[in-house]
């Protein structure tokens, strides 16, 4: 019989300490960032500035440099940014996250984008933080952002950058749709070896279907095309508006980008239906599949990514599971599943680890193993009208 061991007060009260160092570790993060600030202010755009602070704090003169652009935004232009760091609830990594997509706007846009993230920056981690960060960019400013990605495309790029241990990484920077088309066929040639026995995981089957590919020519296998999951309002598909569409796993796409692809000869459009209240999917349009396969499809398309809070991994690669056990006559419907990436799927079934989801609103709540409590809701499909 295996024993079952549940943290106690002590490791309970050792996260608490945990958060509240961190949260005092971000308000001396605001502290020097001021201090720099003003330092700027004091010197000016002097060329030596960012020598000067680099050898007072032994760092490179590019973490200089990018410390004084971070300190001088926080206290112009983000206001709210700057003052949720010196109260502890973000720190500094995350602030750059806040200022780092908006450093194209003009200082006006900044503070709109800034005050619109005024009750947003608390719980995130970083790579979601920055991705509603960009949205808001894309909001308050369509047409930049639109001109943004255009430019962005003529960079592309393959780069091979040298490891240690006799590895190396191989970068390919690329149009957002053809990177994750790539990677989702890369995915599916790997999950299909997987079920026919294959026993390499399935980031060594990925790596090594690419690299055959790329050297052979015969590492991909024939196979169904790669599915990428757009999410665009129908006004903005008939050229009506130019409200950004997003694109699963990534984040904010320009209005012309997501009506280029949703264009393309061998495209599928599939229509949702949402709450105009909240912006909820409340029912995924495809009547020709089976009420299983229809179930499966429209909570991959509610959840959108991972709904394990922080994980970004798009929905249609990953599992569904019971929140409530099937087991324990958890039912099979849209109001009991749940999309996890394999990894989070994993965790979910831990068994100190709880999973409540609300059957109404499509919440769900992660009780952790020290009994902290955290929630994750599925991003709505079009801002809520009120």
């Amino acid at each position: 019989m295996t024993e079952t061991l549940v943290p106690g007060v002590a490791e309970q009260g050792l996260l608490r300490r945990a958060e509240e160092f961190a949260a005092q570790v971000a308000r001396y993060q605001a502290l020097l960032l001021e201090t720099l600030a003003e330092y700027r202010r004091l010197r000016g755009r002097a060329r030596d500035v960012p020598q000067e602070v680099a050898l007072v704090l032994a760092v490179t003169e590019r973490v200089a440099a990018r410390q004084l652009d971070l300190a001088d935004a926080l206290v112009t232009r983000l206001p709210e940014t700057f003052a949720a760091l010196a109260r502890g609830e973000i720190d500094a990594d995350k602030a750059a996250k806040v200022h780092e997509p908006t450093a194209c706007l003009t200082d006006e846009q900044a503070r709109e984008v800034d005050a619109r993230m005024a009750e947003k920056l608390a719980g995130k981690n970083p790579p979601n933080l920055r991705a509603a960060v960009q949205r808001q960019v894309h909001r308050v400013d369509p047409e930049g952002a639109a001109l943004r990605a255009w430019r962005r495309r003529a960079e592309r790029r393959v780069e091979l950058v040298h490891g240690e241990d006799g590895m190396a990484t191989l970068v390919a920077d690329l149009p957002v749709e053809v990177a994750s088309s790539i990677y989702a066929r890369l995915d599916h040639a790997a999950r299909k070896l997987r079920s026919a026995g294959e026993t390499r995981t399935l980031d060594q089957l990925r790596a090594d279907v690419l690299a055959d590919t790329l050297l052979t020519g015969a590492g991909l296998p024939a196979g169904p095309k790669a599915d990428i999951h757009v999410y665009v309002d129908l006004t903005t598909l008939a050229g009506l508006n130019a409200e950004p569409a997003e694109l699963a796993g990534h984040g904010p796409i320009p209005a012309w980008l997501a009506y280029q692809i949703a264009h393309q000869p061998d495209s599928t459009w599939r229509r949702i239906i949402t709450d105009p209240a909240t912006g909820t999917p409340v029912d995924a349009g495809r009547q020709r599949y089976r009420p299983p396969a229809v179930t499966d499809d429209f909570v991959r398309v509610r959840d959108r990514e991972c709904r394990h809070p922080g994980c970004r991994r798009p929905a249609q690669f990953g599992d569904l599971d019971h929140a409530h056990p099937h087991a324990q006559h958890g039912t099979t419907d849209t109001t009991n599943l749940v999309g996890y990436c394999r990894r989070h799927h994993r965790t979910k079934h831990t068994p100190t680890w709880h999973h409540h989801l609300c059957p109404h609103t499509g919440q769900l709540t992660l009780t952790t193993p020290t009994g902290a409590t955290f929630t994750s809701n599925p991003e709505p499909l079009h801002e809520p009208r009120t």
